[in-house]
């Protein structure tokens, strides 16, 4: 599906809710994605990505950034604490932040380092236990140690279980991010975007649908 067509679509989704053409962020997810496809929607005028490992990152995002002017891009997997210094030069955002470790290492080298990416916390909605996020009903007191550490904590992110109806999830996440003060929510992705914009998201993660499928 082109670029076009989905920013198209996000516009539409933007105006049925009432929302200003534009409150939403499209994060073109290019994780496992040949170079070439990433580079023709760079060469579209997009500039926001989202990648899934840090070291897939490092592998390609420099030498795009040398390229193209402005480049955005946004941590959407898992972040191991090894990884944190890499991931916190390398990222505009990262939202993965779902454990009370991995926020102490990052507020000491932002400390070290005098900056820190936008970070999102990961609330497992699902309760899911293969899944990464703080569970619900703990979100609130990770929020606050996270804040009490000075992290510039922007939103919350999820991911729904798969088999489960998105915007149930959608919904008690924009819940909990209303009751915290937060107003990014990093929510939607190709199969559920327009949902997730109705309920209030700020960024949708979109892979395959403007890139085609994956080859792993």
């Amino acid at each position: 599906m082109p670029l076009a067509e989905i920013t198209s679509r996000i516009a539409k989704a933007e105006q049925n809710a009432g929302r200003a053409v534009g409150s939403v962020q499209l994060i073109a997810v290019s994780k496992v994605q040949p170079n070439e496809r990433i580079e023709a929607v760079l060469q579209q005028g997009h500039r926001c990505f989202g990648e899934n490992k840090v070291q897939e990152a490092a592998g390609k995002w420099p030498g795009f950034s040398e390229q193209f002017e402005g480049v955005d891009l946004h941590l959407i997997g898992p972040l191991q604490t090894n990884k944190a210094r890499q991931a916190m030069e390398l990222f505009d955002s990262i939202h993965s932040v779902d454990r009370p470790k991995l926020a102490k290492t990052l507020a000491r080298l932002a400390q070290e380092l005098g900056k820190c990416p936008e970070l999102f916390v990961q609330v497992n909605t699902g309760e899911e236990e293969q899944k990464a996020g703080v569970l619900p009903a703990d979100a609130d007191a990770f929020i606050a140690e996270c804040r009490g550490l000075d992290l510039p904590v922007k939103g919350l992110m999820c991911i729904p279980p798969v088999e489960e109806e998105a915007s149930l999830h959608f919904a008690l996440l924009a819940k909990i991010a209303e009751r915290n003060g937060l107003q990014g929510l990093s929510m939607g992705m190709s199969g559920d975007f327009e949902k997730a914009i109705a309920l209030g998201a700020t960024h949708v993660r979109i892979g395959s649908a403007i890139f085609g499928a994956r080859t792993y």
